[in-house]
């Protein structure tokens, strides 16, 4: 009960806020060419119709195939990093350093590399999720006691035994952290490779309707994305829920 009630001001002040947007468009105070009101953002729908439904589709599996590529990524190389010092510390400074580098001035390599088909877009949504998937994972791998380590150690135990029973169940919280982020993030990358080329998906959907001034429709696809990422926050959101359900808020 008590998160619920915790919702009321966002609901209240977002609400607000909408009221004043549709109030200073209707009397003028903004004009509604270079800033449609929400009402007209939403009438908007009506007229995109099955167009929208296919740019959202080819989104949706550039972001989910990139996603599932990196979840595999960060555990391979979470394991390794983790087990091996060595490769630990000579590859976290690439990796810092790769993040440092701005994924629009990668994606045009990626399109003249790979070509304007689907691999591209996927490419970029797997450096824009992995990083925080990576990094979640590997500082939740560190953070178990060591002497619990070693007492399974002194018992016998394998290091798979350790990583089944010990490590992983101890990083599953710090690993979904890095999921929820890395969720929302999936959609954005797939949309910036989408802006370099193709023929499909919301990227593409909305530079056309940039070009010929429809905002009205280009806000829509913004409220799309915004709700697509939404939805795979909340999906990761509940899967932890039934995986740790220790972790749940109450």
């Amino acid at each position: 009960m008590e998160s619920t009630s915790r919702k009321y001001p966002a609901i209240i002040i977002g609400l607000i806020l909408l009221a004043f947007w549709q109030v200073s468009v209707d009397i003028g105070m903004v004009e509604r060419f270079t800033l449609p009101s929400p009402m007209d953002i939403l009438s908007s729908f009506g007229d995109m119709g099955p167009v929208l439904f296919i740019h959202i589709r080819t989104t949706l599996i550039e972001a989910l195939s990139g996603f599932a590529i990196s979840i595999v990524l960060s555990l391979i190389l979470s394991i390794i990093m983790d087990s091996i010092p060595f490769i630990n510390d000579g590859l976290r400074p690439f990796l810092v350093i790769s993040q440092t580098i701005p994924i629009i001035v990668l994606a045009p390599l990626f399109a003249i590399w790979f070509g304007f088909g689907i691999l591209p877009k996927i490419i970029v949504v797997v450096l824009v999720c992995f990083f925080p998937m990576l990094l979640s994972l590997l500082e939740g791998l560190n953070s178990i006691d060591k002497d619990l380590i070693n007492l399974l150690k002194s018992m016998g135990a394998s290091k798979y035994q350790i990583y089944r029973e010990v490590k992983f169940p101890a990083a599953l919280f710090s690993f979904f952290s890095g999921l929820k982020i890395s969720a929302t993030y999936s959609i954005m990358g797939a949309v910036i490779g989408e802006w370099l080329g193709g023929k499909d998906g919301l990227g593409v959907y909305m530079l056309r309707l940039k070009h010929s001034f429809q905002l009205d429709k280009v806000f829509a696809v913004i409220l799309v994305i915004i709700l697509l990422s939404l939805f795979l926050f909340k999906i990761i959101e509940l899967i932890q829920i039934k995986v740790t359900p220790w972790t749940k808020k109450h």
